[in-house]
């Protein structure tokens, strides 16, 4: 019974007589759809109309994601918002109108966006081929009940100097603010989802070139392969990074989000790690 708003973006490459990725992409905690693209400073955009992929930026009710954190502060989890089905009705209402590849659908968000993506991989994985999860890591609450039905790839790109959500784990929030739930330390998040997947639990650890000096981060790519059923499980580490999107919009200043990496553009990454992934078959996981 809810009106539900999304922005999309349409490639200039798209044919009604040609099958389209989905690439879904999930504002932060207190943000828009609009405001994520301005995050992503457009790039998706200009992706879709190199690569031919549509885009698709929904709106949270009032501004916020339910994660599934049971979290007072918000009405979508106070009312416990059905997002993941408002996911599943939206990729729906997009294939009526638009040619979508259900193969190829995708999810990736910022922060809480970030977190939701983590909650879409766990109850729709029969619809979601793979998720980029930006600034956080996994959601203690999730570590418990997250039971994909498939494996679904997935891509985390924390700082480690992150002043909302700590590496090692804990209390989400500011260091002398109010609290938002809590999340496992992002080695528990990749040791989570490497197994979910049938990844071996050690890395391959490289380092991605320091394309900008005086950014004050570096890029630690440590890849979990390979995996089961043609899965991924990657993370991008960023060395002095903050609550922030590698490549895009410094929203705050650094003082109080921490550093954006300019070593990296996320959009490219990510969307790099989508398109090697597409949903197959029926799976039958391992119990864990």
């Amino acid at each position: 019974g809810l009106e539900r708003t999304y922005r999309i973006y349409i490639s200039a490459l798209y044919s009604p007589a040609k099958l389209m990725p989905l690439v879904i992409l999930l504002h932060g905690g207190g943000g828009t759809g609009q405001g994520m693209e301005k995050l992503t400073l457009g790039g998706f955009n200009r992706l879709a109309d190199r690569e031919g992929f549509v885009v698709v930026y929904p709106d949270g009710i009032e501004k916020h994601w339910n994660d599934g954190r049971g979290l007072e502060a918000y009405l979508a989890h106070r009312e416990n918002i059905d997002d993941v089905g408002f996911v599943s009705a939206l990729i729906d209402h997009l294939k009526e109108r638009w040619n979508i590849d259900l193969t190829r659908i995708y999810a990736a968000g910022i922060s809480n966006g970030g977190q939701f993506s983590q909650r879409l991989a766990c109850e729709l994985s029969d619809r979601i081929a793979a998720i980029g999860v930006v600034a956080i890591q996994l959601p203690e609450h999730l570590s418990s009940s997250c039971a994909p039905k498939r494996p679904v790839s997935v891509l985390m790109m924390p700082g480690t100097e992150d002043p909302l959500v700590p590496w090692e784990g804990g209390e989400i929030g500011f260091r002398r603010g109010r609290k938002f739930g809590r999340a496992l330390s992002v080695p528990e998040s990749m040791r989570f989802w490497a197994k979910h997947n049938q990844c071996p639990t050690s890395p391959l650890i490289t380092y991605e070139p320091d394309r900008d000096p005086k950014d004050g981060t570096r890029v630690r790519r440590e890849t979990y392969g390979p995996c089961g059923h043609e899965t991924e499980v990657l993370l991008y580490a960023i060395e002095g990074g903050g609550h922030t999107w590698p490549g895009g919009d410094q929203y705050l200043p650094a003082r109080i989000i921490g550093k954006t990496s300019r070593d990296i553009d996320a959009n490219e990454v990510i969307w790099d790690f989508f398109k090697r992934h597409t949903l197959r078959g029926e799976f039958h996981l391992r119990p864990q």
